[in-house]
């Protein structure tokens, strides 16, 4: 079984939800704007996690669609904030939305998307509960945001709150807190989610909150290893990006500063401090990390909340749903792309 095709297929079904919640009240000059975060493809993983962890609890598939599409739509809302946040031009191979039609115009995209994610919970069972839940679901991921740029190390010279309140230095603590805060909250909220529109027993939201929070920061840890040493051609972006921007709130940067001894611990330092890194910059940084133990590190620590995931599952009823989450939740720590 391709657990990724699966997921696809089965997220898919929020697609022409996402389109019917984005175009409500929305003028049409403005429809080729507010779509095309949406149209630039995507995986579809957290709402395919809706619908399966509201199956897993013996609820219905169409109970799950409206409250999967606020999600999705949340995911892509935060990506387009991001893409202003980060200067990023291409997403996905295409162009981002603020590439296309300016920062302006993004921005009031990314406003319409939380409306239209309010309209997808009102016709979600359970919306009240829902509610609350999303309002410190989006908070989290903006204190996330936050808390990854005050990480980087160089850039944003004339905005004087980063400047005041970059860190220096980043612990274990603080990193597994912003990325619990900003990858794997909405992740969490997935599984949670769709355990509420099924009606399930407390015991069972419990374990999808366990589940959705190990994979989560399991995702974010594997994606920091991918960073600084996928093959580019697997994994479909720039390798050493999080370097290239100034990324202390990187796994194996951290762990790789654990291990050097000063002079190559200044090194790496100074390359992710210098104003702008080059491709050769990048090179230099990744043969040092290369001398250190931080992949594996990193790795095992990745595989260590995954078990803890799978472990949580446990507590639900055996189901095909619950067999595709834990087939997810292997592949995660696994995956070259």
């Amino acid at each position: 079984m391709n657990i990724t095709n699966k997921l696809s297929e089965i997220g898919r079904k929020v697609d022409p939800y996402l389109e019917k919640y984005l175009t409500i009240d929305l003028s049409d000059e403005f429809k080729e704007v507010v779509l095309h975060q949406v149209k630039t493809g995507g995986k579809r993983v957290r709402p395919a996690l809706v619908i399966l962890s509201c199956e897993a609890c013996g609820g219905k598939e169409e109970d799950a669609l409206p409250i999967a599409a606020a999600i999705e739509l949340i995911h892509n809302y935060s990506l387009i904030f991001d893409d202003i946040i980060d200067h990023g031009e291409f997403r996905r191979g295409k162009p981002t939305t603020r590439k296309l039609y300016g920062d302006v115009m993004a921005m009031l995209a990314g406003l319409h998307y939380r409306e239209a994610i309010t309209e997808a919970i009102n016709d979600s069972k359970n919306s009240h509960e829902l509610h609350k839940i999303i309002a410190k679901t989006i908070k989290d991921l903006i204190e996330g945001e936050r808390l990854d740029v005050l990480f980087e190390q160089a850039g944003r010279e004339n905005e004087s709150y980063i400047i005041k309140h970059r860190r220096s230095k980043v612990t274990l603590e603080e990193y597994l807190r912003m990325i619990r805060l900003k990858t794997a909250s909405l992740i969490k909220t997935s599984c949670v989610v769709g355990g509420i529109v099924a009606n399930a027993p407390d015991e069972y939201i419990k374990a999808l909150e366990v589940y959705g929070e190990g994979i989560g920061i399991a995702f974010q840890i594997r994606d920091d290893i991918l960073d600084i040493f996928a093959e580019e051609k697997k994994f479909g972006k720039k390798v050493g990006k999080d370097i290239i921007e100034h990324k202390l709130g990187n796994i194996v940067i951290l762990y790789a500063l654990e291990e050097l001894d000063t002079d190559s611990r200044e090194k790496l330092l100074s390359i992710l401090r210098k104003d702008k890194v080059t491709d050769d910059d990048v090179r230099v940084a990744i043969n040092i990390i290369s001398k250190t133990k931080a992949k594996e590190k990193a790795y095992e620590l990745g595989k260590s909340y995954v078990e803890k995931a799978i472990t949580a599952l446990d507590k639900l009823p055996q189901s095909k749903a619950k067999e595709y989450l834990i087939a997810l939740a292997k592949f995660i720590i696994e995956r070259s792309y």
